[in-house]
């Protein structure tokens, strides 16, 4: 029996100190008196599960049924509240409002390009409150350009269940395109193993494409940082986050 799900492996392996890190930026970038906060693309809920601990009402909205399921568990492992939304976070309609909405792990950039960028967006003004902020992090032009082509990794569990391999490589066809091949190997009980692949695809765009769409969403100019909101943007930035306010 397949380990339970691709879901479950990406969750294992996810380096949870990022969780931290980004919970961190929250505390730091959110508006006053948040209260109700909506994480897109939330997947397992490890974040949303750091918020809830830390008083948030939080909702974990994701277009993966596996992941949701996992949110779950942790939520109740935790033994704190978590709302639980499947849908896609370009189309919010039946959602309330919040005082902050989250979405990292560079999300945005799964997105087919920068017009559904903008309408996820746009989305998420119409979901906020007045003073409330948007904050999310996307992948930059050198991380696809410069740093993912070529990039491999390859894990192996201290018991020998599991395995994985990870390869990037350029997407010529889309300016700032990247592919990435997954290959999971998980040990059945006889013994052999089950291999599943999966193909995934992300792109960056120029910040100023970014910036504009942002703004024509509504927002005032964001604020861009770059390692957790601890230091300025350069040319060789990796992953940028944005703190965006809704002002009317």
């Amino acid at each position: 029996m397949i380990y339970q799900s691709f879901a479950q492996f990406y969750d294992d392996l996810f380096d949870e100190h990022l969780y931290e890190e980004w919970a961190n930026y929250v505390e730091k970038h959110r508006s006053e008196n948040t209260k109700q906060v909506l994480d897109l693309a939330g997947g397992a809920g490890r974040l949303g599960v750091l918020l809830a601990q830390k008083g948030y009402s939080v909702c974990d909205l994701d277009f993966s049924e596996d992941m949701l399921t996992l949110a779950q568990a942790h939520a109740d492992a935790s033994q704190v509240p978590l709302k639980l939304v499947c849908a896609d976070m370009t189309d919010l309609k039946g959602l309330g409002q919040y005082d902050l909405v989250t979405c990292f792990a560079d999300s945005l950039n799964y997105l087919e390009n920068i017009d559904q960028v903008t309408e996820s967006m746009q989305q998420v003004y119409q979901h906020l409150r007045i003073g409330g902020k948007f904050l999310f992090d996307m992948i930059t032009p050198y991380q696809t350009d410069v740093v993912y082509p070529g990039y491999m990794y390859n894990y192996e569990d201290p018991d020998g269940q599991r395995a994985f391999m990870w390869s990037s490589y350029q997407y010529d066809d889309v300016p700032h395109g990247v592919i990435h091949d997954l290959t999971f190997f998980y040990r059945q009980n006889n013994g052999l193993y089950r291999r599943g692949t999966e193909t995934h695809f992300e792109r960056a765009y120029g910040l100023a494409s970014v910036t504009q769409a942002v703004q024509s969403a509504g927002f005032n100019k964001p604020v861009i940082t770059s390692d957790f909101g601890q230091h300025p943007i350069s040319d060789k930035t990796t992953r940028w986050f944005f703190e965006c306010q809704k002002v009317d």
